[in-house]
């Protein structure tokens, strides 16, 4: 999928959703874990009921390796789930690798080719190498950390490391020259929203991938007043916050009314 066609169908549902499908068996709906599959019967659910109004789903790997086998086998129902619900939808892998290019291709092959996902998310670190494989798989894409929403983004990423320029500034100009605006994104924290127009002038049409909204407190109007591009731009996370509206047999049409008030609020 190319940013052309994800900011048309930003455009067409008026909407920058992506949801986080970080399941914790400890937060679904009792009468599930009844179920063969718990894990996928709720995410079925949630798809079903959000599918029209989000751009994107983001499944976080831990939660999934966390249940070992069990737990990547339903994830795998969930990924070919959402692709045959709706093809246009774009499908991220919160895995946050980062290793040597060795280490980065298999990466590439497992998320790209046998899970099919259109995008992971990665840390910078090692550099240039730990992310070019990434980037040569047509119509996938790499998500780099730039600025991200918690806390502890200040011990290293806020950082002073030139003419008193913070860290992150530094490694959106350096990785922004090594994919294109169709394969190389960003995750920019929403809890710091004062840095978007600063990020923009770097990354004017980059997408970003903006977590933190909901739970961590992050403001969807700042976001989108400060984030947006020309064109569109933003993938706006919320996981906890549609996944656990309710926590009774109705859950998936809480998370649905969780949901049509983030579109409201993004004023598309």
């Amino acid at each position: 999928m190319t940013s052309s066609e994800l900011n048309l169908e930003i455009r067409k549902k008026k909407s920058y959703l992506c949801v986080g499908l970080d399941i914790d068996m400890t937060r679904i709906p009792a009468h599930l874990h009844r179920e063969a599959n718990p894990v996928f019967t709720f995410n079925r659910a949630i798809i079903d009921a959000t599918a029209d109004l989000a751009i994107a789903y983001k499944p976080n790997l831990a939660f999934y390796e966390a249940m070992g086998t069990e737990g990547m086998r339903q994830l795998e129902m969930t990924v070919d789930y959402i692709r045959s619900k709706d093809p246009n939808l774009f499908i991220i892998a919160d895995a946050k690798r980062g290793d040597i290019g060795n280490t980065a291709e298999q990466y590439a092959k497992a998320f790209f080719l046998h899970y099919d996902f259109d995008a992971i998310t990665l840390s910078p670190y090692m550099g240039k190498d730990s992310i070019e494989p990434f980037l040569q798989f047509p119509g996938k894409w790499a998500i780099i950390l730039a600025l991200t929403s918690n806390p502890g983004a200040s011990d290293f990423q806020m950082l002073n490391v030139d003419q008193d320029q913070p860290l992150y500034e530094h490694v959106l100009m350096k990785s922004i020259s090594w994919g294109t605006n169709d394969n190389l994104m960003f995750v920019v924290g929403a809890t710091r929203p004062e840095y978007f127009r600063s990020i923009r002038r770097i990354a004017p049409d980059h997408f970003l991938l903006v977590p933190g909204v909901g739970a961590q407190g992050g403001s969807i109007e700042m976001v989108v007043e400060n984030g947006k591009s020309s064109k569109g731009g933003l993938l706006i996370n919320n996981s906890r916050g549609i996944l656990y509206a309710g926590s009774g047999k109705d859950f998936a049409d809480k998370a649905r009314v969780a949901a049509e008030k983030m579109i409201v609020d993004f004023g598309l």
